[in-house]
């Protein structure tokens, strides 16, 4: 098969296009022939060199996490999912950007979604569900995302609205349309956010979901007025110090289903900032590697 590899850690250039052998599923797992696959911050940062010591890898590796496709083949055990059923979902943290790809984790891709948006769903809903969920019951209660336009944070945005939360996000000025079009109050990040959020909020913030790793964390606790209500999906360091709730992704289909649930439902919708063909997978990683993006970045496979 076709996919992307690199060889040694380093820049964006360093990936390359070519052969390697087909990847098989072993029990309890799916192959796909991918349609997109996402692309994550973690993704440059294993090929960058700087999770080497967390998660060290047999190189050259496959960069890519999340993934959707038709399923081609079905390990032992598996039950609910027949070849040629169009899915999205999670393999190891490698993988994906290549013509087949082993997932572990997986939902039905709603009718409604591309493969595109597919490709966006899989680690951004697990992570932005995972992060709400440790805030425990959104209805009625004000959320604060901060971080809210990017893969994570729209996600986080769209999910909290359907379960009936009051959402204000942070974003840059230029996305602030997007916020509101995703269900958002939308306000700038940065010093003042507590000024601006008693305009907003005169009732006060209830809960905070930090997707951002900006460094608002202590903000966001003097904001809510207790860590307990402040959840990170981004800063571990800071959050396991100041006592907040820290969420890693984790690689669980009844999340990806709830998501595919809410997509067929018409209440989330990943979004997609830009395509790149597997050719130009080294802009995709250099474009994701500089920030500031509006929803997901995805590769057509």
């Amino acid at each position: 098969m076709r996919a992307a590899r690199f060889h040694e850690y380093g820049e964006a250039g360093s990936l390359v296009i070519e052969q390697v052998p087909d990847p098989h599923p072993g029990p309890g797992e799916i192959r796909v022939r991918v349609a997109a696959a996402g692309v994550n911050p973690i993704d440059w940062k294993l090929r960058a060199g700087a999770l080497h010591q967390l998660f060290p890898l047999e190189l050259p590796a496959v960069p890519g996490r999340d993934g959707a496709g038709v399923v081609d083949e079905i390990g032992d055990g598996v039950r609910g999912v027949s070849v040629g059923d169009r899915v999205f979902g999670l393999g190891g943290v490698t993988g994906a950007t290549a013509e087949l790809f082993v997932l572990s984790a997986w939902a039905h891709t709603p009718d409604a979604w591309s493969d595109e948006q597919a490709a966006g769903a899989g680690l951004a809903s697990v992570t932005a569900m995972g992060g709400l969920n440790a805030l425990g019951s959104l209805a009625g209660r004000t959320l604060l995302v901060e971080g809210a336009a990017g893969g994570v944070g729209s996600a986080a945005v769209e999910i909290a609205v359907a379960q009936g939360a009051t959402v204000i996000g942070t974003a840059s000025e230029r996305n602030h349309e997007f916020l509101t079009a995703l269900g958002a109050v939308p306000t700038t990040y940065g010093p003042g956010l507590a000024q601006r959020l008693t305009a907003l909020a005169p009732h006060g913030v209830d809960i905070a979901l930090d997707t951002a790793a900006s460094g608002s964390l202590d903000d966001l606790v003097a904001i809510t007025g207790d860590p307990t209500r402040v959840a990170t999906v981004a800063d571990h360091a800071r959050g396991q110090r100041l006592g907040t709730h820290v969420v890693n992704a984790e690689n669980d289909s009844a999340l990806l289903s709830a998501a595919a649930e809410l997509g067929g439902q018409g209440r989330y919708t990943p979004r997609i900032e830009q395509a790149y063909p597997l050719e130009r997978i080294a802009e995709a990683h250099a474009h994701a590697e500089r920030g500031r993006t509006r929803g997901k970045i995805v590769i057509c496979v």
